[in-house]
Order: structure tokens, then C-alpha cells, then sequence
């Protein structure tokens, strides 16, 4: 394995009822609350309620951050920054999915630092050498892994740019997850949540080393949870130890683990990121389209892994095939799977519409340096028209 430096100083309280029995001792040494969330969803179906009485009983003074959307925007950061100077906040608590979090972790961040915060720490790796706000964060659905990480993707609607780094920092100093409030979501988004967490494993996994290592067997066997538990939780979205499992699993894609000693390819990843920034389509439903397509482009590149991929994910015999058929195999699967969960095939899928602006997408989207091949803007391009 390649060397590396592990950390991660989230605290996890997992179960049912861990809001409830948790969250007010967390609270301690902290007076002003910044109350971080979405669109309205945790006030029908009751997390807010609960949250906002836990808060109000230990005596707190909470300023709420509301109305934060998917795809967060760098002036939805910059009004949460204000709020927390004007209010003195202490400690930002966002309730929510993946964007309230990395929306709240960008809020701290940015609140503490003196100059342009999207140049130092968004348009460039920068040093978080100062304390960001402290958070806390309770997840309402399972995809990103936000909860276990110090990153925060932003969009720059001015710049039509999408990114994002993990600074340590940023980590929550506490996540309480309760499987139970994921059952609101709809099976839609559980899916599509679900996925994303599939997806960031796959960015890990295919990329170098490719030798016997902790962490690719390590992600065998998440993806494989993934995948049995998306099934199970499509049948049945009550199921308490598939939601468990999924939730757990969207930590474990993203806590930094199975990173460890890997180059990872977010090249994918990146494309999206750029499709999202230019026409505000869904994270996870931007890579149910593109994964496939583009590792049909890239698999020769990594033959022995893609054909690993198809054995021991998706327990295709190998028996009488050749590695590259093998390896086709479990694109194919992949694909057959997504279609499976009803998540979308095609870009017209996700609402685009014109094609012309495919072009200046892919001119736009950044190079990863894990991945098997390096791919210019032109063949971007041609993985886009592929999916549209």
C-alpha cells in the first residue's frame, strides 16, 4: 500500500433514538446555536420539531439557517456567514442531507477567515491553519458520507464552477445518526442517495495500487452492502436494518478509510460536478448516467481490476472468459443494476435538453490525477453525447 496519514476526529452516536438521548449533552460549553437545514422537508416530517425542542429546553439561543438547496451555492455560504457573525454563534448544528452539511461545514470554515474564502479554500487546496465554527451534524438520508468528513462542495454560480476539498477541520466534532430518520425520504431519493455512496467507492477502488491491499477488499465488501441493502430497502423502505446498513455504509464511503493507500479517480466525479454547475441537475443521478459510459472508455486501462470488479462484486464466473470479457460484463451489471433502481440512463433523463452546451461543459471539467487514463476534453465530451 501507498504510505499515508489516517484521521478523523468525527464522534459517531448510531442508532435509534441517539438524537434524543445525546444531543443535549453535546450541547455543553456551547450558548448560541446556528440551526442549519433544507427546504422544509424536516419540519414535515418532524426532525425539526424534536431538534428545535432539544435546543429550546437546554436553554440555547438559536438563530436558524434555513432554505439551504441542493447543489449549495457560495452565496448561500456567505448569507450562513453572516448570520454567525451577527449572532456570535458557538457551535453550528445543520440537520439535513449531504448539501446542509457541506454547506454548514463551508459556513465554519469561511466564518472565521478574514479574506476571500472561495479563492483560498474552493478555486485552490488551501491551509485551514485557524478554527473553524464548530459543528454538529444529525444526516436525515444516507448517500454523501458528509457527516464523517471535512469537506464541503460548493458551487460558484458566477464562475460555473463546482468543488470541493476535505479539510480536517472542518470535520464535525459529532454526528448523530438515526437510521429511523431516513424513513421519511422518498424511495426515490433513498436510491439515488444510495448510489452516490456506491459511486464514491468506486472512485477508490479504481485506481492504483491494484495489488492485494486492505483497502480494495475493504470495498468489495461495502459495495457488495450496498447493493444487497439498496434491494432490500427498494422492497421493502421500512426495513430498519437496510436503512441501518445503507446509512452506515455512506459513513464508510466517505470517513477517509477506504481511502487509505489509494490514488482514487475522480474523474467522474468531476464531470459531474461541472454538469451539476451548469445546469443544477442531481449529484446522484448525474453518476447513475455517467459511470458506465465512462468506464466502457477507460476499462482496458484497468483491465485486471474492472474484470476483480465483475467477480467479486457481482459474483460473475469467470469461468471460460477472458479478462476483458469478464471486465464488460461488470460495467454491464452495473448499468443493468441502475436501471434496476429506476435511476436515469441518459442526460434527457435528468432534464438537459441542449446538447450545444455539452461542448463547453466538458471544456470546463478539471483533470483527475488517479485515473487509469487521462482523458482530454474531447472524449468528455464524446462520454457526454454518449449519455445524452
Amino acid at each position: 500500500m501507498n504510505n499515508f496519514i489516517y484521521e478523523n476526529t468525527t464522534k459517531v452516536y448510531f442508532g435509534q433514538g441517539c438524537v434524543h438521548e445525546f444531543l443535549a449533552s453535546l450541547l455543553n460549553g456551547y450558548d448560541h446555536i446556528l440551526l442549519a437545514y433544507g427546504q422544509g422537508s424536516v419540519k414535515q416530517n418532524g426532525i425539526y420539531d424534536e431538534v428545535l425542542n432539544i435546543l429550546m429546553t437546554a436553554g440555547k439561543q438559536v438563530t436558524e439557517f434555513p432554505g439551504i438547496m441542493p447543489n449549495p451555492t457560495y452565496e448561500k455560504v456567505q448569507e450562513g456567514v453572516s448570520l454567525v457573525r451577527e449572532n456570535r454563534t458557538d457551535l453550528i448544528l445543520a440537520v439535513g442531507g449531504g448539501s446542509v452539511l457541506d454547506c454548514a461545514k463551508a459556513v465554519s470554515l469561511a466564518a472565521r477567515f478574514d479574506g476571500n474564502a472561495w479563492e483560498n479554500f474552493w478555486a485552490r487546496k488551501g491551509i485551514a491553519d485557524f478554527e473553524p465554527v464548530p459543528m454538529g451534524a444529525v444526516p436525515t438520508c444516507s448517500g454523501t458520507g458528509s457527516e464523517c468528513n471535512g469537506a464541503a462542495v460548493i458551487t460558484n454560480r458566477i464562475e460555473k464552477i463546482k468543488t470541493g476539498y476535505d479539510y480536517t477541520k472542518c470535520s464535525p466534532k459529532f454526528a448523530l445518526m438515526d437510521p429511523a430518520y431516513t424513513f421519511s425520504v422518498p424511495k426515490i431519493q433513498m436510491t439515488s442517495g444510495s448510489f452516490d455512496s456506491l459511486s464514491h467507492i468506486m472512485e477508490i477502488y479504481f485506481s492504483r495500487p491494484d495489488e492485494q491491499n486492505v483497502s480494495d477488499d475493504l470495498a468489495e465488501a461495502v459495495m457488495r452492502n450496498i447493493i444487497r441493502n439498496m434491494r432490500i430497502a427498494a422492497e421493502d423502505p421500512a426495513d430498519y436494518q437496510a436503512r441501518s446498513n445503507l446509512m452506515w455504509d455512506a459513513a464508510m464511503s466517505e470517513n477517509r478509510l477506504l481511502k487509505m493507500g489509494k490514488q482514487c479517480d475522480f474523474a467522474c466525479h468531476l464531470m459531474e460536478h461541472q454538469l451539476s454547475a451548469y445546469t443544477d441537475v442531481s449529484h446522484s443521478r448525474g453518476m447513475a448516467v455517467l459511470l458506465p459510459v465512462y468506464y466502457r472508455h477507460i476499462y482496458r486501462n484497468g483491465l485486471h481490476k474492472f474484470a476483480r470488479f465483475a467477480r467479486n462484486v457481482w459474483e460473475i464466473s469467470s469461468e471460460g472468459k477472458s479478462e476483458e470479457k469478464l471486465a464488460a460484463e461488470g460495467i454491464d451489471a452495473l448499468e443493468q443494476f441502475i436501471r434496476e433502481m429506476h435511476l436515469p440512463a441518459t442526460l434527457r433523463e435528468l432534464g438537459i435538453r441542449e446538447k450545444n452546451i455539452l461542448k463547453k461543459i466538458a471544456g470546463s471539467c478539471r483533470y483527475s490525477p488517479g485515473s487509469y487514463r487521462r482523458l482530454g476534453a474531447d472524449e468528455i465530451y464524446d462520454i457526454f453525447a454518449e449519455c445524452f
